[in-house]
């Protein structure tokens, strides 16, 4: 499965939970309107977690395995 580093800006408040609860997504860091995520496998999960709310960049790039991961 692959492993993406995203970085996403929002207009107004970002839906940290709903970010955080989506399956495959970890390590969540909130910045003001910025978040920062692993997503692995499939983004459509992380998808329908922004549903709703404004985008106004997304950032993905291939990120390495964490050691220990499967």
């Amino acid at each position: 499965m692959s492993v993406q580093r995203v970085e996403i800006s929002f207009v107004g408040p970002p839906p940290v939970a709903q970010i955080e609860r989506a399956s495959g997504v970890s390590g969540v860091e909130q910045d003001g309107p910025v978040v920062r995520c692993l997503v692995v496998g499939s983004f459509q999960p992380f998808l329908e977690a922004l549903r709703g709310h404004e985008v106004v960049s997304l950032k993905s790039t291939p990120s390495p395995r964490f050691e220990g991961e499967m």
